[in-house]
C-alpha cells in the first residue's frame, strides 16, 4: 500500500505535527473509554468476563509482545480462529502499533487460505487449537506461529502492561477483511482507524449503534459484521457478548437482561432465532433494533422476529468495503410484511446513482451506486488498479433507483455476486473449477431465491458424461472453494437450451427467471 499524500493544508500549516495532533486513532479511544469505565464489562464469553481495565493490560501487553517480536507499524499480523474474545485483544494491540490485523475466513478452502496469506505476508500468525493443524499443513510461509491458549498467555504473562507509545495514524490500516473476487480469488479490503471509527459514528447518529448497549457478536468475526460493531461497542463503553457461531440457544440467553442495541440476525438464522425466542420467553431488557439484509430474507420471518421481540427489523445496505454504509438508516415497523424495501441514505455520505459513463441518472432510472465518505476503506491489499474508485467515488456494482422521495430501490448486482447468508458468491470461481473437468462442456452458475439464505448457487451444466450425477460435481468443487459456495443443485441440459446473446454468452437473466420460482427445502437434486 502506498502512504497516502499528505493534503497541501497540512503542508503548509504545522505538517506532520499538525496531522498529528488533529489524528484521533482507535486505540486512544479505547483508552479514554477504559479509564472512564475500567470497572465496567468489556468483554465476556460463556462465564468468563472481562473488564475495561483487564481489557486495557491485555492489550497492552500483547503491544509489547508484538514490539518484543519485531513487529512494526505497518507490518500485518493474522488471525485464524473461532469467535474468541482475543480477537479483540489483537485488534487493539495493533490499533496502537498500527499493525494491520489480517482476519482469516475458517470457512474457506486450503487453496484460498494461501492466496490470502500469502498476499498480506504476516509477520506472525495467531490461531487458535481448533485450526492450527490447518494452519501448518498449508502450503505458505505464515510467519511466526502463535497458538492462542496456553502459549499466547504465557507470552502475556511475561509482558509488561505498561501502554506503549501510540504511533498509528489515522489512515494507517487496522484491519484486512477478504471479499470475493470477480475471478474467484479473495481481495483483502484494507478498513482504517479512520474508517473504522466513522463507521462508529454513523451507527450512533443513525441509531445502529447504541452508545453502552451490549452488542453480542455471533457472527464469524473475520466479518465486518462483528469486527465494525465489537470495535465500536468497545469505543463508547458497550459491552461485547462472543459467541462461537450461530448457537440460536446461545443468542438467545446472551440476551437475558441486556440492554441490546442491534441484535445482528443474518439470512438464514432469522426463522431459527424467532422460533427460539418465542419458545423461551426469554427476552431482552431492551432492543434498539434485529436483522440486517432485508432483501435476502422472506417478509414474513421480518414479520415474525419483529413481532416477537417487538423491535423494528434494520433494512440495511452496505458492504466490507464501505461498512453499514450508504443505506441502512431505514427501518421496517414491527410485525408488517413489507412489500417494498426502500432505503435510506445514511449521514456522513454522499451518493450517486450513475450510468456507465459516470453520468447522473435521473430519478426511477437505474444506475450503479457509487459512494464516498469517511467510512470508506482504503483499497484493496497489493493491487495496484484500483478499478472502483473512478473521478473520486467508490463504484459498488450495486445498481438501484431513486424515488421521488430520495429513498433507493434496489435492482440488481452488477457482475452475477450471489449472496447467501451473508457470504459472497461470485459463479466465475464456481464456473472455474467446473469447466476444467472433461466431464463438463460447458457451464454456467446463477443465483436461486431460497427462503433460508436467500440465495444459493445453482449450476447449469452441459455434460459429456450420462452418469454425471449431483455427487460428481460436489466432488469436483469439495477443497478447492468453501462448502458454503458449492452448488446447491445442477441442472443437465443441452447446449441448445441454454439462451445465449449474438456473440455467444450466456443470458443469465433467463436461467434465474427459470428458478425464480423454485425453492431449495429439501436436499439437492439433479435434473
Amino acid at each position: 500500500m502506498r502512504e497516502t499524500p499528505m493534503p497541501p493544508h497540512q503542508r503548509a500549516y504545522g505538517g506532520p505535527l499538525a496531522s498529528t495532533a488533529a489524528g484521533l486513532t482507535v486505540a486512544r479511544m479505547f483508552r479514554q473509554t477504559a479509564r472512564r469505565f475500567s470497572d465496567r464489562t468489556a468483554l465476556q464469553q460463556g462465564a468468563r468476563t472481562v473488564s475495561y481495565r483487564q481489557l486495557s493490560q491485555r492489550s497492552n501487553r500483547l503491544a509489547n509482545v508484538l514490539m518484543a517480536h519485531g513487529v512494526r507499524r505497518g507490518d500485518r499480523v493474522a488471525i485464524f480462529a473461532e469467535n474468541r474474545t482475543e480477537y479483540v485483544e489483537l485488534q487493539l494491540a495493533g490499533a496502537q502499533l498500527g499493525v494491520i490485523v489480517a482476519c482469516q475466513n475458517w470457512r474457506m478452502a486450503p487453496s484460498e487460505l494461501v492466496h490470502c496469506l500469502s498476499l498480506i505476508e504476516p509477520r506472525i500468525t495467531f490461531v487458535s487449537e481448533r485450526y492450527a493443524d490447518n494452519l501448518r499443513a498449508l502450503a505458505c510461509d505464515p510467519g511466526q506461529i502463535i497458538v492462542l491458549g496456553n502459549q499466547y498467555e504465557a507470552l502475556l504473562d511475561r509482558a509488561r502492561d505498561t501502554e506503549p507509545d501510540t504511533v498509528a495514524h489515522p489512515e494507517d490500516g487496522l484491519v484486512i477483511l477478504y471479499t470475493s473476487g470477480t475471478t474467484g480469488l479473495p481481495k483483502g479490503a484494507v478498513i482504517s482507524q479512520r474508517a473504522m471509527i466513522a463507521r462508529g459514528i454513523i451507527g450512533e447518529i443513525d441509531r445502529i449503534i447504541h452508545p453502552g448497549a451490549t452488542f453480542i457478536a455471533w457472527a464469524p468475526m473475520f466479518h465486518m459484521v462483528s469486527t465494525d460493531n465489537a470495535l465500536a461497542t468497545l469505543m463508547r463503553g458497550g459491552k461485547v457478548i462472543v459467541i462461537d457461531g450461530f448457537d440460536p440457544g446461545a443468542i438467545v440467553r446472551a440476551c437475558d437482561g441486556e440492554d441490546i442495541g442491534w441484535l445482528q440476525l443474518m439470512p438464514g438464522t432469522v426463522e431459527q432465532a424467532a422460533a427460539e425466542f418465542r419458545s423461551s420467553n426469554i427476552r431482552p431488557r431492551s432492543l434498539g433494533s434485529v436483522g440486517c439484509m432485508a432483501d435476502l430474507v422472506p417478509r414474513t420471518q421480518i414479520a415474525e422476529i419483529t413481532d416477537v421481540l417487538q423491535a423494528p427489523y434494520i433494512n440495511s445496505f452496505g458492504s466490507t468495503e464501505t461498512g453499514s454504509s450508504p443505506a441502512s438508516k431505514n427501518l421496517i415497523p414491527i410485525g408488517v410484511v413489507q412489500e417494498r424495501l426502500p432505503k435510506e441514505q445514511n449521514s456522513l455520505c454522499e451518493i450517486r446513482l450513475v450510468d456507465i459513463d459516470d453520468q447522473d441518472v435521473p430519478d426511477g432510472q437505474p444506475g450503479e451506486l457509487a459512494f464516498r465518505g469517511p467510512s470508506l476503506f482504503s483499497g484493496y491489499w497489493k493491487i495496484a488498479e484500483q478499478q472502483d474508485f473512478r473521478n473520486g467515488w467508490f463504484h459498488m456494482g450495486d445498481v438501484f433507483q431513486r424515488n421521488p422521495d430520495g429513498t433507493l430501490e434496489f435492482v440488481d448486482r452488477r457482475k452475477y455476486l450471489i449472496k447467501s447468508g451473508g457470504e459472497n458468491i461470485y459463479p466465475a470461481e464456481i464456473e472455474r473449477i467446473l469447466l476444467a473437468s472433461p466431464r463438463i462442456a460447458d457451464a454456467v452458475v446463477v443465483r436461486r431465491p431460497d427462503e433460508r439464505w436467500g440465495e444459493v448457487p445453482v449450476a447449469f451444466i452441459v455434460s459429456n458424461d450420462a452418469s454425471l450425477s449431483y455427487d460428481d460435481v460436489l466432488g469436483m468443487c469439495r477443497g478447492k472453494i468453501a462448502s458454503y459456495k458449492l452448488p446447491k443443485a445442477i441442472r443437465i441440459v443441452t447446449d441448445s437450451e441454454l439462451p445465449r446473446s449474438t456473440t455467444g454468452k450466456v443470458k443469465r437473466h433467463e436461467l434465474e427467471e427459470v428458478l425464480k420460482s423454485e425453492r431449495i427445502t429439501a436436499p439437492p437434486a439433479v435434473s
